[in-house]
């Protein structure tokens, strides 16, 4: 009984809520205006830019301290298209980015006569952002904070002009005729029931078709002055008066209908304050449904044959109201529904095209002719259309001017793609992958629609070929990292130095070109479930060498598939990446006895050979040897022929940056300088890089790993026990790996024998820290 209450309870609210609110005099508005005047003087541009503020908050900028940042933000967009959708749509964060530039330029008012084109790629979620977007607006514009209030009229009955009949009129003649007859009671009876019926019947309401704000029906020349003594000195009088998107509420007048009733009124009272009595204001439902503030046209949907709408009953009592003055024609066309509300076109074509036609010229002028009246339109106008449908619109330059599109490409940023992932097919999917092999499987997806050639990033890093090891030759992999918002801390000093705000901004600027071709969204999730269908596996989670089956076979079909050498570049990066975490896991050298080791070295460099000295910074006591310079510089990857050059290096390094300015004048501590910062990375790096060596050699260490979690892994020794579970314990700690697939990724790292592999190219990797960096480093 308890849970029927409350089930109840919820109806009984839901029957109160804010769409259903009862009409409110004209006194009452204004004093709704005056406690709460911004969300009561807008028009539907400004609820719009109110309503993506409400469920969109402020970007993140995750370079806010960065000089050269130009604010590519990233914002969360899951409120307002995500959250409580049956079909949610993703913005990635270039299609976020662009939203809120086109609600900036709204919110300043360049709004006025111009449609809003959304135009993108089939299968690149148009429709489903455009119904996301209605649905919010909607649910906005129902709430006490989005609401608007709308004109509509009250008319009393008794005022009708002579010769139109009241029903209280007619009936006085009845019970005068009763009375006659000697039937007092009779006539008693039916003047007391008509007198408590006129009480709710003696009026009929004229609600306002075009849903026009009461304040319009202030006439305009005294509006200004009428808002002037409405309101004291204050922050919001002064945005009224001054800023670009309250112009409206000086510049419009009421629609033809309301006009006309205010002038025939007028012409019977003579007095404007009385006929602000007549003027009552209820909240603007919208209702899509209903066409009521949203109209949505599919490219099928045929046009009406008649325009026009009427209402009858309204129109049989203005004319008993006016009978004899000036006529009040109750007509309007469905263009006035959505009148301060969104007209919407689902792709310009067919039908629609038409529709877009005749926009072509309510947008010119801003009025829509009904017979012989002029009706003014005022809508948010949204169309979507795909590229190929830009012809129809070559033939109207003229209409060029008053659209401004926004383009809806194929998904380009890594993270949103991966999120489109688990919202389909569960989060769940994330246990059957090692790490980073999903994000992968999207960087493969969105390498199908980048163009090869990047002007930007090759003006930016010339030679692409010194960050083999982290992309590909067409920097595809970089650019989907500065879509993504990051700029990766593979990139040398000198590069991410010359990533200058100018090129920052051109780099995004080639997405508007990008996502235009390749794999469309419905493709990628039809490939992703064959893909995991095909592969995932209790007993095995999915791994690179999967991923590559996969879209290898797919690249035999079609060969323009994905740029030529591309798998590959993933590939290589994958294994380096992966190679150097395994490494990271199990490396547990002496830090101290580094740190030593290099404080003696850099004290060294400034004596001869064959000297004796006891360092100033450990207190040890160095023989200063040709031995003991090999044994440092083996460990910092220098080679005899560059010994000799790399130590005068490190000797004027130390004497007029390290020792001078950072240790005398900053009083800093030796391992605080950039000097010894920059030689103990390339230490650690070296002995990172031979960590796994003696390790590859035992083939118990491989066989342990297999076993880890199980009985039989007790039966290795001690020291392979302790090793392998340092091992695995760091990459679940520090890499996030379940112990599943820390097992299984050392298993890859040995039978694909990375070690060997990237030996070579790692210390290229380290040596291009060159003898000169450690002047210009420094």
């Amino acid at each position: 009984m308890q849970e029927l209450n409350k089930a109840l309870e919820s109806l009984r609210k839901h029957r109160g809520s804010w769409a259903k609110r009862a009409l409110i005099t004209f006194s009452d508005y204004l004093q709704e205006v005056i406690s709460q005047p911004e969300r009561n003087i807008r028009d539907v541009y400004q609820v719009y830019v109110d309503m993506i503020s409400t469920f969109i908050c402020e970007g993140i900028d995750e370079y806010k301290d960065d000089a050269e940042s130009i604010d590519y933000l990233d914002y969360n967009c899951n409120r307002l298209f995500v959250e409580g959708s049956d079909r949610p749509f993703f913005a990635d964060r270039l299609f976020a980015n662009r939203l809120m530039r086109h609600v900036d330029s709204v919110s300043v008012g360049a709004q006025q006569n111009k449609i809003y084109i959304f135009e993108g790629p089939h299968g690149s979620g148009k429709s489903t952002f455009l119904n996301n977007l209605l649905r919010k607006f909607e649910e906005y514009a129902n709430t006490p904070e989005g609401a608007r209030y709308e004109v509509v009229w009250r008319l009393n009955r008794d005022d009708y002009e002579e010769g139109g009949q009241t029903l209280s009129s007619f009936t006085d003649r009845i019970a005068s005729i009763l009375e006659n007859d000697g039937k007092k009671r009779a006539a008693t009876e039916i003047k007391n029931f008509i007198n408590v019926k006129d009480q709710t019947t003696n009026y009929f309401n004229v609600p306002c078709p075009s849903h026009d704000n009461p304040l319009l029906i202030i006439p305009k020349d005294v509006r200004r002055q009428f808002l002037e003594d409405l309101f004291e000195n204050g922050e919001f009088k002064w945005k009224l008066f001054t800023e670009k998107k309250y112009e409206w509420i000086f510049r419009d007048e009421p629609c033809t209908i309301c006009t006309s009733i205010y002038q025939g009124l007028l012409k019977k009272y003579q007095d404007p304050e009385h006929i602000m009595r007549y003027v009552y204001a209820r909240p603007y439902a919208i209702r899509r449904r209903l066409g009521e503030g949203i109209s949505v046209f599919n490219p099928g949907d045929k046009p009406l044959r008649h325009n026009v709408i009427h209402n009858d009953v309204i129109q049989k009592n203005l004319n008993a109201l006016f009978a004899g003055s000036q006529q009040v024609a109750y007509l309007y066309s469905r263009y006035a529904k959505t009148n301060n509300g969104i007209y919407a076109l689902m792709d310009v074509k067919s039908h629609n095209t038409d529709r877009l036609m005749e926009l072509h010229n309510i947008i010119s002028d801003g009025i829509h002719k009904v017979e012989d009246l002029e009706e003014r339109v005022n809508s948010l106008l949204f169309a979507l259309m795909n590229p190929e449908d830009r012809r129809i619109l070559d033939d109207l330059q003229a209409f060029s001017d008053r659209i401004e599109y926004i383009k809806i490409p194929y998904i380009l940023d890594l993270k949103t793609e991966v999120q489109i992932y688990l919202e389909i097919f569960g989060k769940a999917i994330e246990k059957s992958f090692l790490p980073r092999v999903l994000h992968n499987f999207a960087r493969v997806i969105i390498a199908t629609r980048l163009r090869c050639k990047s002007e930007a990033l090759l003006e930016w890093i010339g030679d692409p070929e010194k960050y083999e090891l982290f992309c590909d030759k067409d920097l595809l992999l970089l650019k989907m990292e500065i879509f993504t918002g990051n700029i990766p801390k593979w990139l040398e000093a000198n590069d991410v130095e010359k990533f200058t705000a100018k090129r920052r901004k051109k780099v995004i600027a080639e997405s508007e070109n990008d996502g235009w071709i390749g794999l469309s969204g419905r493709d990628s999730i039809r490939m992703f479930n064959e893909f995991y269908t095909r592969f995932a596996r209790d007993d095995k989670m999915i791994d690179m060498s999967m991923l590559g089956t996969f879209f290898r076979e797919y690249c035999k079909q079609d060969k323009e598939l994905l740029p030529e050498g591309f798998l590959d570049s993933l590939l290589r990066m994958y294994n380096y990446t992966v190679l150097q975490e395994v490494k990271e896991a199990l490396y547990y050298y002496n830090e101290e006895q580094i740190s030593r080791d290099i404080q003696n070295y850099m004290f060294a460099v400034n004596f001869e050979q064959g000297a004796s000295e006891r360092c100033t910074y450990t207190g040890d006591f160095i023989e200063i040897t040709a031995d003991f310079f090999r044994r440092v510089e083996a460990r910092l990857l220098v080679t005899e022929s560059e010994a000799n050059a790399f130590r005068n290096n490190v000797q004027k390094a130390y004497t007029t940056s390290a020792l001078t300015q950072e240790i005398l004048r900053d009083e800093l501590d030796i391992t605080q300088t950039s000097l010894f910062i920059h030689l103990y990375g390339r230490y650690v790096h070296n002995l990172k890089e031979k960590v796994l060596v003696p390790f590859l050699q035992n083939e118990n260490f491989r066989m342990a790993i297999r076993d880890f979690d199980s009985d039989s892994f007790r039966t290795y020794d001690t020291k392979i026990q302790e090793d392998v579970t340092y091992m695995i314990e760091n990459l679940t700690r520090k890499y996030k790996y379940s112990r599943q697939g820390a097992k299984e990724i050392c298993i890859y790292v040995i039978d694909n024998n990375l070690a060997q592999a990237f030996a070579e190219k790692a210390v290229k990797e380290v040596a291009r820290s060159t003898i000169s960096d450690i002047e210009t480093g420094v």
